[in-house]
């Protein structure tokens, strides 16, 4: 399956599986959207797609809470 700039989207990017999926998405060339409750580590996810020449959008939402998935 060819992944180079097909967009994905990971809620739990933050950490765990979630955070080892959006790597290795972003080194098969994907562009991300990714989302979880902590802004500070999404950044430092983000910081690490870039380097990996990946593009990522970032947002600080809990899924588990309807409006706020709404709002973003």
């Amino acid at each position: 399956m060819q992944l180079r700039g097909a967009v994905v989207a990971i809620t739990g990017a933050s950490a765990g599986i979630g955070h080892a999926a959006a790597l290795a998405f972003a080194r098969a060339g994907a562009r991300l959207a990714v989302c979880a409750r902590r802004q500070d580590r999404l950044d430092e996810l983000a910081a690490a797609v870039r380097v990996l020449g990946a593009e990522v959008l970032t947002r600080a939402v809990d899924v588990a809470d309807e409006a706020q998935v709404r709002a973003s």
